[in-house]
C-alpha cells in the first residue's frame, strides 16, 4: 500500500490525542523514517498542538489535516492519504462509524480505543466483507482495555506452547496495583452504552452475552457471565472482587482465541477479576461496584450523575500520569499436570487511562503500518493482528513488561 503517509492521528486536539502526538514526535520525530500527520476539526486548535508537541525547526515536517466525523467526503479523502488512520475521537459509537467505513471502503488500517462492544457487535458484521475485500485491517480495543489482557494471555499461552507442547485450557486474568485518574472519555463512552441500552434491547442483550465478539456462524464456548461479587482465588489464595473492564477484556481474549482458529482449543475459558486481599475489602468493593451500576442503569439517577462526572477531554495531570501504574498477572493452567502451571506478569509505567494508553494505541498504529504482518482484511484483535511484532513494540518503546513469575 503505497501512500502519502504512514499514519495520521484523528482527534489530535482531544485530551488523549496530545497525549499519542506527544508519543510519536518524542520517540519517532518528524522527520524520520515514520511519515505522520494529525487531523481534527479545528486548524487553530490542531496548529496549537503541533506548537506544543514538536519544536520550531521541526514544525514544517508535522502536516495538519482537518475534516469531518459526520462529512463522509472529508474522512473518504482523509483516509486515502495515509496506510493507518489512529483515532481517539469517541465515543466511537456517536462519532466512529463513518470513520471505520471509510477505512474499510479504501484499504486503509484503523485502531482505536473503543471499549464500546454495543458498538463493535454492530460495525464488524455490518463492514467486514468491505475490509476484507479491500485488505484493510481494523483493530478496536488498542488501550488499556484491551491490550494488557489480550497480549497478556498470547504471552502466557506463546510460553505454555513452547515449554510444554500444549495450551492452557483456562487463563484467569487477575488485576493487580494500580494507579490513575478517571477517564472522563470512557466514562462518557459507558454512559452513552447505557443510554442505548435503555432505547435498545439487544445492546443489553450484547452487552451480557460472554461472547457478543465472536465470530458469526462459530460455536460459543462454556464461560459464564462476568463476577459480580467477592470469590476466593485458590490459584492466587487471594480474595477478588469484580473488575469493571472485564465485560470488555474478556471478550476480546475469546475473539483473539476463535478469530486464530482456536490456538488454545475451542473449549479455551477465560474470567478477568480484581485481587482484593480480604474477604471484607472484595466485599465491600464487590457492593460499590454493584450500587454504583445500578445508579448508573437507571436513567434519572444516571443524568443526575453525569453532572459530577469528568467530561471528555478531561483526566489526569501530568504528575498524576507520570507516577501512575498498573499490574496484571494471567495463571494459565495446564491441562492435566498443575505443577507446569504458568503465570505470567503484565505492567505499564504509566496511569493506564491516559499515559499507558496513549501509547499502546501509538505503538499499534505504527506496527500497523510499518511491520510485516501475516493476517488479510477484516476486523482483528490487537493479539490475532499483531502478535509478536506489537509485543516487541510494547516492550521496547511503550513501558510494558511480559515476563513469567512464579506461581505460589
Amino acid at each position: 500500500m503505497k501512500r502519502e503517509f504512514d499514519v495520521i492521528v484523528w482527534g489530535a486536539t482531544g485530551f488523549t490525542g496530545k497525549l499519542v502526538v506527544e508519543y510519536l514526535a518524542r520517540t519517532y520525530g518528524t522527520d524520520g523514517d515514520l511519515k505522520w500527520a494529525i487531523a481534527g476539526r479545528n486548524q487553530t486548535k490542531l496548529e496549537a498542538v503541533r506548537k506544543e508537541a514538536v519544536p520550531e525547526s521541526k514544525r514544517q515536517h508535522l502536516a495538519i489535516f482537518t475534516a469531518d466525523s459526520q462529512d463522509s467526503a472529508s474522512l473518504e479523502a482523509l483516509v486515502k492519504r495515509t496506510r493507518v488512520i489512529c483515532t481517539t475521537v469517541g465515543p466511537y459509537a456517536k462519532y466512529g462509524t463513518p470513520l471505520v467505513a471509510a477505512c474499510a471502503a479504501n484499504g486503509t488500517h484503523y485502531c482505536d480505543l473503543t471499549g464500546e462492544v454495543q458498538w463493535m457487535t454492530r460495525v464488524i458484521p455490518q463492514y467486514q466483507a468491505t475490509a476484507e475485500e479491500s485488505g484493510a485491517r481494523i483493530v478496536h480495543t488498542c488501550g488499556f482495555d484491551s491490550i494488557p489482557s489480550d497480549m497478556g494471555v498470547w504471552f502466557v499461552q506463546q510460553a505454555m506452547l513452547e515449554q510444554h507442547g500444549v495450551a492452557a485450557a483456562t487463563v484467569k486474568g487477575r488485576v493487580g496495583k494500580s494507579r490513575g485518574g478517571a477517564s472522563g472519555g470512557t466514562i462518557h463512552s459507558m454512559l452513552n452504552m447505557l443510554d442505548e441500552a435503555d432505547r435498545d434491547p439487544s445492546v443489553k442483550e450484547a452487552l451480557a452475552d460472554p461472547y457478543s465478539l465472536y465470530p458469526a456462524g462459530v460455536t460459543k464456548g462454556k464461560d459464564g457471565p462476568d463476577q459480580t461479587g467477592a470469590e476466593y482465588d485458590p490459584d492466587f489464595e487471594e480474595w477478588t472482587c469484580p473488575f469493571v473492564m472485564a465485560a470488555i477484556n474478556a471478550r476480546v481474549v475469546r475473539r483473539s482465541n476463535a478469530l486464530m482458529n482456536f490456538p488454545w482449543g475451542e473449549g479455551f475459558a477465560y474470567d478477568e477479576a480484581q485481587l482484593s486481599g480480604s474477604k471484607g475489602k472484595a466485599t465491600r468493593i464487590s457492593l460499590a461496584l454493584g450500587v454504583g451500576m445500578g445508579v448508573m442503569a437507571f436513567n434519572p439517577t444516571r443524568k443526575l450523575a453525569k453532572r459530577f462526572l469528568p467530561e471528555p477531554g478531561e483526566g489526569p495531570n501530568e504528575a498524576l500520569r507520570e507516577s501512575g501504574f498498573f499490574e496484571m498477572y494471567f495463571h494459565a493452567s495446564h491441562p492435566s499436570d498443575p505443577s507446569k502451571d504458568l503465570r505470567a506478569k503484565v505492567t505499564g509505567d504509566r496511569d493506564p487511562g491516559y499515559g499507558s494508553t496513549s501509547k499502546m494505541l501509538a505503538e499499534s498504529a505504527v506496527c500497523l503500518a510499518k511491520d510485516d504482518l501475516s493476517g488479510g482484511g477484516g476486523f482483528w484483535t490487537p493479539a490475532s493482528a499483531m502478535g509478536d511484532k506489537l509485543l516487541t513494540r510494547l516492550t521496547e518503546n511503550a513501558g510494558l513488561t511480559f515476563e513469567l513469575v512464579p506461581t505460589a
